[in-house]
């Protein structure tokens, strides 16, 4: 068996001449949070799919689990899909139990596992509640209960943040972490990159069906040149002659009354030579600041202006 939970190897899914997923290869480490991340349309779900042998490649290979096939051992992972819902006449630990119980769990033993799932997640007074009473938050919680009742290794969860408010979203990270530190594998689909750069340990980015690129935040950011904020009422000529000043852009944020400004350097540059010549130039800073590039920036720079309309209603969600 393979080390690694999930390997795909060039693959590609065609629906007819249309190429949703283009020579796709990837690996997933054990114990590790992997973000799958795309705009809409990029072939995400489709990979899922394939993943889990609900529709199969048009070429290429798949190994889950050490099979080569999901279906021998989808008794060991947990699927959260994006289009989802419940049976609205169906109590809360009913739904949680008859999920298990399709994965092979005893009826008696289910129950009790989804008691002890809504107790441990802040839901046990809602045991006996039907579905249809509960909010959506509540609803949504309740599906990923189902989709880890059976106790996988491995979970699958398709936009899994779609729909909530944002202190759901947060009750949901929360839960995605506590599943990480019971060591469990997770890769999780989403376009909202503030969940993707809290949570993940690695994520790969899937633009038109193929790879963009696949790392760590910080391998994604040794690529982008560093940056500086600086706020200041004065002109920012000084810094945009500064040696190692590639260039000078007014950002929509201000502070105070001062302007915002963002600063991009050569790679290898001392940030604090800009401070000098600013200093030296007699200007009022109130704010220097180095950051480092946001998953957002380092998504739109590698997938393209398109996807800046395709994240915005995941920003706005997620504000």
């Amino acid at each position: 068996m393979s080390a690694k939970p999930l390997i795909l190897a060039n693959v590609t899914k065609r629906f007819g001449d249309f190429a949703a997923v283009n020579d796709l290869s990837f690996a997933v480490r054990k114990g590790e949070i992997f973000g799958f991340l795309g705009p809409n349309g990029a072939g995400k779900t489709t990979t899922l799919r394939m993943i889990l042998d609900i529709i199969p490649p048009t070429s290429g290979a798949i190994e889950i689990l050490g099979s080569p096939s999901a279906i021998p051992v989808r008794h060991r992972i947990g699927y959260l899909p994006e289009e989802r819902g419940l049976y609205r006449k169906m109590k809360a630990a009913e739904t949680i139990a008859y999920f298990a119980s399709l994965r092979g769990v005893p009826r008696k033993e289910a129950r009790a596992r989804a008691e002890r799932l809504l107790a441990r997640f802040g839901l046990g007074e809602f045991a006996r509640a039907k579905n249809e009473s509960l909010s959506k938050g509540m609803a949504q919680k309740v599906q990923l209960l189902a989709t880890i009742a059976h106790d996988p290794e491995f979970l699958i969860l398709d936009e899994p943040f779609t729909g909530l408010d944002p202190i759901n979203q947060s009750t949901l990270e929360e839960l995605i972490a506590e599943l990480k530190a019971e060591g469990r594998t997770i890769i999780f689909s989403t376009h909202t990159m503030q969940h993707a750069e809290r949570l993940c340990d690695r994520f790969l980015i899937l633009a038109k069906g193929e790879k963009r690129f696949e790392g760590t935040l910080e391998e994604a950011r040794a690529s982008f040149p560093p940056r500086l904020v600086v706020c200041t009422r004065d002109a920012v000529d000084p810094l945009a002659r500064a040696p190692g000043v590639k260039s000078v852009e007014a950002a929509p944020s201000r502070e105070g009354g001062d302007g915002a400004y963002i600063v991009e350097l050569q790679r290898g540059v001392d940030p604090n030579t800009v401070l000098r010549a600013a200093f030296d130039a007699g200007m009022h800073l109130s704010r220097f600041e180095h950051t480092n590039a946001s998953l957002h920036d380092i998504f739109v720079a590698i997938v393209g202006a398109a996807a800046e309309s395709a994240l915005e209603p995941a920003r706005e969600q997620a504000a």
